[in-house]
């Protein structure tokens, strides 16, 4: 493979202490016991990475709920017909448990033939019928509803798999049955996720409504932190200029076991043939030997001699795609890691497909869902022998800031970068913060570096076990209700997504030179948290967007310490957490505000600078610059309000003077609001 340019990513290092993988007694990972333990909830969350075992979790659960809770029936409700095939039957008693998982096979109508009016008449016969259990899709759920009501559900249990499809959006059906179902009280509900949130900015449910749901999380750091093979994994992203099949291979490493997602036909790095698009990447990768007849796949010798077997999903012709499909589908061929080299897709190998062995994801173009982001890199985060390294590369055209269509390339960019640092999120550890007071001290279970607790500092503690990270910060509000202190420990990646997804927030922390941080940590995130739980009070309000800033500053200031070190093998391998203690310490007097003048996307900006052309970078910045919008009337009063509180502990007004730029922005805020408000009176005369 030939890289001539560079590939700006960041490696997490894990410890493989194999415990994710552990059953115990009654044949339960350690995500799946977390899960049993709440299977007495009415309404269950199940937010867990891929591979991490929800599908088997909820069988345990909806066993236990049928012979021991009183429940009538269960209905697995999938996103799409492949995915039924995770709930077929399993032996569970084989491995400890009291009872086998057992679907008839008339009940799954993920396998079932025929049309969804058909599918529909099935659930009605299942509901009146003394069987168990169910397998259909969402769309068979819908219509189901539609046609029957949610009243002809009670008392059962309604298992809704990759839960982010639903939607607290009206026009979400999905969305709408689930919040029917909740208003009703009659069944139970377990939603189960790997991503939590959604790439279209909507809420997955109205805050009313999540809060009723018990939630167990079990994080990306966790299950990987926990394999037995897989030790490392990057996550970066490539600019490229021309067109994308005549520079791939500057990151398709053949030898690699890969899965590209080739982009949408009506994406503007897509060249709208994607047939020729297919055979272009083919033609790069060899000379073609011909097709397979036994499972479809292309054959291409490398220059190298070596004969590579790729799955070509873009080809739609039915015969060929089924054969195709089916091949890498076949379970027996499931454990050999020879079957096939690289897996070419549009629209497929994503949500629920699982090719154990796949070593790196590489994906063209920006991605509009960060929900799909997340899937997509789930396919390469599995566990298997000799795997010990694992990727996801964005490929991402270079916007020319001479094209016309300028403004587009740089949204899409921002959108793939975007992506890429909620990401390096949901894949950290996961973060606790609590303040340093003088009382404070170790906790029991956490690691505290060399040197242990010190006493005089501020402190970062690390659970190898538990993948948890604490933190002590000073001056850090801490939330005083129940639920500000379930956002706190649960909700932080959600609300660092939506951060992450407003464009003028992402812009100007790129790109906008005179931007006083506080302008993005205090009022952009603060605003995002009020309109997200108006339901809490100041205090608490305070206190979430505190965390999540804190979450997101410290993750990226670990980021750069650990780029700074990446000039060796070893030094680029350092864990993150690693570098969140040498940020810690570097700083010393780790405090709130000064978290809150860091700019999250300022490791950003220096990234791009190495790895994109430095006249088309520059020129962006002047575009960006040039549209910056002026103040809002919403923005000016947030400032007011953190002018206030910079008076009641200063004791005087923030000064249009000052020479802190922080607080000269709020004193604009004040002074906005007073010409609006003499404006306003002048016009009532």
């Amino acid at each position: 493979m030939n890289n001539n340019k560079s590939i700006p990513s960041v490696s997490v290092t894990y410890a493989r202490t194999g415990r994710s993988t552990q059953s115990n007694e009654l044949g339960m990972r350690p995500m799946q016991e977390r899960a049993w333990q709440k299977r007495g909830e009415q309404y269950l969350l199940i937010k867990s990475p891929p591979a991490s075992g929800k599908s088997r979790a909820l069988m345990f659960i909806a066993l236990d709920k049928l012979q021991n809770q009183g429940l009538r029936q269960a209905v697995i409700v999938v996103p799409e017909k492949t995915i039924g095939a995770s709930f077929s039957d399993v032996p569970l008693s084989d491995f400890g448990f009291w009872s086998d998982w057992v679907v008839a096979p008339r009940w799954n109508l993920c396998n079932a033939p025929g049309t969804e009016g058909g599918k529909v008449e099935s659930v009605s016969r299942f509901l009146e019928s003394r069987d168990s259990v169910l397998v259909c899709t969402h769309a068979t759920f819908r219509f189901a509803v539609d046609r029957f009501g949610v009243e002809a559900f009670d008392d059962r249990l309604i298992a809704v798999d990759e839960f982010h499809h639903v939607s607290a959006n009206p026009d979400n059906r999905l969305g709408s049955h689930v919040g029917q179902l909740l208003a009703r009280g009659k069944t139970h509900i377990v939603a189960m996720t790997g991503s939590y949130f959604r790439g279209d900015a909507e809420a997955v449910l109205a805050p009313e409504d999540e809060a009723r749901f018990e939630t167990v999380t079990y994080t990306y750091y966790e299950q990987l932190n926990g394999y037995e093979h897989l030790k490392h994994l990057d996550i970066g992203y490539y600019f490229y200029t021309g067109s994308y099949v005549d520079e791939i291979l500057q990151v398709l490493d053949p030898s690699v076991k890969t899965i590209v997602h080739i982009p949408s036909v009506n994406s503007r790095e897509s060249t709208t043939d994607k047939i020729k698009e297919v055979e272009h990447i083919l033609g790069e990768l060899g000379d073609w030997q011909g097709r397979d007849e036994e499972t479809g796949f292309q054959l291409v010798r490398s220059p190298e001699g070596r004969l590579l077997r790729i799955a070509d999903l873009v080809d739609d012709t039915p015969a060929t795609r089924e054969r195709v499909a089916s091949a890498l589908k076949d379970p027996a061929r499931k454990n050999d890691r020879d079957q096939v080299d690289i897996i070419i897709a549009l629209g497929m190998a994503k949500e629920g497909f699982d090719w154990i062995w796949c070593e790196h994801a590489l994906t063209v173009g920006y991605r509009s869902s960060l929900t799909e982001v997340v899937q997509i890199i789930g396919r390469a985060t599995r566990d298997a022998p000799g795997k010990t390294r694992t990727r996801f590369t964005n490929l991402i055209a270079e916007p020319d800031a001479s094209e016309q269509t300028v403004t587009e390339a740089v949204n899409d960019m921002l959108k793939a970068i975007a992506a890429s640092l909620l990401m390096e999120q949901v894949l950290a550890p996961r973060f606790e913060f609590r303040p340093k007071a003088a009382g404070s001290g170790p906790v029991d279970g956490f690691d505290y570096g060399e040197n242990g607790y010190d006493a005089g500092t501020c402190n970062v503690g690390h659970n190898e076990q538990t993948g948890q990270c604490l933190i002590e910060i000073k001056g850090l509000t801490e939330p005083s209700t129940r639920e500000g202190q379930r956002i706190c420990r649960e909700d932080l990646n959600e609300l660092i997504a939506t951060f992450a997804q407003e464009k003028a927030v992402i812009e100007r922390g790129i790109f906008d030179a005179e931007l006083v941080p506080e302008e993005l940590t205090q009022v952009r995130m603060g605003k995002i948290v009020k309109d997200k739980y108006p339901e809490l009070d100041d205090a608490d309000q305070e206190a979430v967007r505190q965390h999540a800033i804190a979450a997101l500053n410290l993750n990226q200031g670990a980021k750069e310490l650990v780029l700074e070190d990446a000039d060796s093998e070893e030094k680029r391998n350092t864990a993150l957490i690693e570098g969140v203690r040498k940020f810690c310490m570097d700083v010393r007097e780790l405090d709130i505000d000064l978290i809150d003048r860091i700019n999250p996307f300022a490791q950003v900006y220096a990234i791009l600078g190495k790895s994109m052309n430095e006249d088309n970078l520059r020129q962006i910045a002047a575009v960006i610059s040039a549209r910056k919008s002026p103040l809002t009337l919403d923005e000016a009063r947030e400032l007011a309000q953190r002018a206030l509180k910079f008076k009641r502990e200063r004791h005087r007004l923030p000064s249009l003077d000052a020479t802190d730029p922080w607080e000269r922005r709020m004193a604009e805020g004040v002074s906005f609001l007073s010409r609006m408000q003499s404006q306003q009176a002048d016009a009532a005369k």
